[in-house]
């Protein structure tokens, strides 16, 4: 009984908490390492037993406390009611910790201790605040000060010390620039809060959470606004407020994609915006098919709802081919390197084949979507034409890849035959996109680069044919002049069985993929004796006397002679 009030006096967390809620995984501890690297570390190097006992459980009771509450933030339906009074609750936890902690490091520790807990003190009950919705100028203030300890402890210490704290500053700068958008003491657009949104640091995590909720709401009242939906001189009308907030989403999005600011984005991040856009877009257009299910018999409305879904869903093809286009300038790339900056595989032709396969097979989708229907106009009917250039561009593309494979297998004559007819491709397409009214001037520019690279590769395609079929007979001659049945020719590395006097490893470096060199096999062939071959060349040409006179004839009896 004592032993279990013992227990219930140490754990410091709310009895009435569900276990069930969290989440418990199984880890792997190394318990005698970590108990000798923390005492090592914390004072008992010196027979400081004080030290080890005192701060830094205090310390870790606080971050523990605030790893519970982050990790309920990071739900993917985010905190339901009783999730989010369970992660308040070790907020302030968190909060009581820290506070503990200040206070004791403002009696036994240093003065730049004791001024860099009141920091963590701040933080955390600026986070507690953050999180309630609640007393936004307190919190700014908590924040602020965080910020000036940590902006002043950058300018002393080790280096290590200066980039944390500075990186501690960078990351308080969103909660306190989002306090005083909620004061009122800033004018911040909805832009610039994405723009905050997207640093990155465990100090943002609780602002981003906010950020989804401000931007939802943001989007509901612009919403109202947005009642069509235009698209190649058409307008769609839009009646469902959950599908004007998918599209309005899907477009802010867009606007990092195609904004001035676009270039700047790395490949990254410009494919995790391509999904948010996928994925706006989808969310529209299973709200309009839903609203489809319950037209009824209303055929106006049925025509409306049609016609945004093939709008949205042509969009959603072409921000596919973008998608698309851009893995391609990923994996051309990467083509060319042996190994890229994050020690990654490097890029294979099939690769980009495949890759073209797919835009191939999304331009002819997006093409038959817009052709389809009756009374199409004539942005339409341009649009569906800017397709077919498009699949002709792709369709060059990768038969030049495909040769490129067909090349670094030594299919010399294949690879010339597809060289030429990448070059014939890449022609055709760029002389009916020079013709095209509209000229799109940086597919017209690769298409010359891509006729130029065929012209050359099929040359040097040719040139190493030819070299090889010269050199085919001497190295067939070369080849055979060296058969051996032991192997004898060959110049490897003897088998360990063949230098036991040596000693030397028979087994290659770890860092090395080689077979050890310890027994040949299967064994190498060896000539042996055997009975000689006996060819009777005489029997053929002798004459042999009758033996008939000699062989015994049978009796037949009384009924076989009557029919003999």
């Amino acid at each position: 009984m004592a032993k279990v009030n013992e227990a219930a006096a140490m754990e410091i967390d709310d009895p009435n908490s569900n276990i069930s809620d969290q989440i418990s995984p199984k880890f792997s501890i190394n318990v005698l390492q970590l108990l000798k690297s923390a005492q090592m570390q914390h004072g008992l190097r010196h027979g400081d037993y004080t030290r080890y006992r005192f701060l830094h459980v205090v310390l870790y009771m606080a971050e523990r406390a605030w790893s519970h509450a982050m990790e309920k933030r990071q739900l993917p339906d985010g905190p339901n009611a009783r999730q989010r009074i369970y992660l308040i609750g070790r907020l302030r936890k968190a909060v009581k910790w820290a506070d503990l902690f200040s206070h004791l490091c403002s009696v036994k520790g240093d003065s730049r201790t004791s001024l860099e807990a009141e920091a963590y003190a701040s933080y955390m009950k600026g986070n507690l605040l953050f999180e309630q919705d609640r007393n936004w100028d307190t919190a700014l203030r908590n924040f602020k000060s965080a910020r000036s300890v940590y902006e002043e402890l950058g300018k002393y210490g080790d280096l290590e010390n200066q980039v944390l704290c500075r990186e501690r500053v960078e990351e308080l700068e969103p909660s306190i620039r989002y306090c005083l958008h909620k004061i009122g003491g800033s004018n911040l657009q909805a832009s610039e809060l994405l723009q905050i949104g997207e640093m990155e640091g465990p100090a943002s995590d609780l602002f981003k959470s906010k950020l989804e909720a401000v931007m939802a709401e943001a989007r509901s009242q612009q919403a109202a606004s947005l009642t069509e939906f235009h698209w190649l001189g058409n307008r769609f009308p839009i009646t469902n407020a959950k599908t004007r907030v998918a599209i309005l989403k899907a477009q802010e999005l867009e606007k990092d994609l195609h904004g001035p600011l676009a270039d700047s984005l790395s490949a990254e991040k410009r494919l995790v915006t391509f999904d948010k856009v996928f994925t706006a877009y989808h969310e529209a257009r299973s709200c309009i098919r839903s609203d489809l299910a319950s037209a009824g018999s209303a055929e106006n409305v049925k025509d409306d709802l049609n016609g945004l879904d093939k709008a949205v869903s042509a969009v959603l093809g072409q921000r596919t081919i973008e998608r698309n286009q851009l893995l391609v300038s990923i994996a051309k790339s990467k083509l060319t390197r042996r190994r890229d900056d994050k020690n990654e595989k490097v890029t294979k032709p099939e690769e980009l084949v495949r890759l073209y396969d797919l835009l191939l097979q999304n331009t002819a989708d997006l093409s038959d979507l817009v052709s389809s229907g009756r009374d199409r106009k004539p942005e339409e009917v341009t649009f569906a034409e800017e397709c077919e250039l498009k699949s002709l561009a792709f369709r060059a593309e990768r038969c030049f890849y495909l040769a490129r494979s067909y090349s670094l297998a030594g299919k010399r004559s294949e690879a010339y035959a597809l060289y030429c007819r990448a070059r014939s491709l890449a022609e055709n397409a760029l002389w009916k996109f020079q013709a095209h009214s509209k000229t799109d001037q940086v597919m017209i520019k690769e298409l010359k680069t891509l006729y130029d690279e065929c012209r050359s590769y099929s040359c040097i395609e040719h040139a190493t044919g030819i070299i090889e079929e010269v050199k085919a007979p001497e190295n067939l001659s070369k080849k055979i002049s060296t058969i051996s049945l032991t192997g004898a020719d060959k110049k490897v590395e003897k088998y360990l069985l063949e230098k036991l006097d040596l000693y030397e490893s028979a087994i290659s470096e770890s860092n090395v993929k080689a077979v050890p060199r310890i027994e040949p096999f299967p064994p190498a062939f060896q000539s042996i004796p055997r009975n000689p071959i006996v060819l009777d060349l005489a029997y053929n040409a002798i004459d042999f006397p009758s033996i008939e006179n000699r062989m015994k004839k049978d009796k037949k009896g009384f009924i076989s002679r009557l029919w003999g």
